[in-house]
This record gives structure tokens, sequence and C-alpha cells, in this order.
């Protein structure tokens, strides 16, 4: 571990400049997939995940519609209570992660387009 951070700080700017730029253009690919198909999102500004708010979806908790989702929708997402030390605090939150690869963004865009008729 000391070694990947020594090798971390010794990369140019010019790297994690990029890697923001990469981040935010798939920050922005997949906010709108996410508020089209019915959550509320919150955009984040230094990280590359998205949290969302689930309860117009009327499940009863977080793990139950992560659970929902990806036995019927086929897209993967880690339910917000797992991030509060209070874990009821995000029972009607899940987070997106958006480090993928385009095509797997994509698919995930494609699958969640149907998401309000599949519940």
């Amino acid at each position: 571990l000391q070694a990947a951070g020594a090798y971390a700080l010794s990369l140019p700017p010019e790297y994690y400049e990029r890697l923001q730029v990469e981040y935010q253009r798939r920050r922005d690919l997949l906010l709108p997939v996410l508020a089209n198909a019915g959550f509320k999102t919150f955009s984040p500004d230094g990280a590359y995940y998205i949290m969302t708010d689930i309860s117009g979806f009327g499940f009863a908790s977080d793990v139950e519609f992560t659970r929902h989702l990806i036995r019927e929708v086929g897209v993967a997402c880690v339910p917000g209570s797992s991030f509060y030390s209070v874990p009821e605090r995000g029972a009607q939150q899940v987070r997106f992660c958006y480090c993928k690869k385009d095509e797997t963004l994509q698919l995930a865009g494609k699958r969640l387009a149907n998401l309000q008729s599949r519940i």
C-alpha cells in the first residue's frame, strides 16, 4: 500500500487533471440517465459516485430496492444505509458508481430507461 501511495504521489499533475476531466464526463453521462429513470440525484463535486434518493419508488428500504434493481433490471448499486453510522439515515438512498467503462454506463442507461415499468 505504501508503494502504491508513493507511486501515486510521483505522477505528474497532468495525470490528475485528465482524470478529473474524465470523471466529470462520466458523471455528466450518468446523471441525466438517473434523473430520467426517476431518481432524485445529488451531483457530486469530487467523487466518482452519485448518491440518489429512492423515496419515490415505494420500496421499504434501500436494501430491498438494491436487490430488486440487481435481480429485475440488471443494474447494481450500493445501499445508502451502508455509508451511515446510523443506517436509517440512508434507508432511502442508493449509490451508483461511474468509474466504469462508457459501454457499462450506456448499458445501465438502457436498462434503467424502463425502470418505472418494472416496479
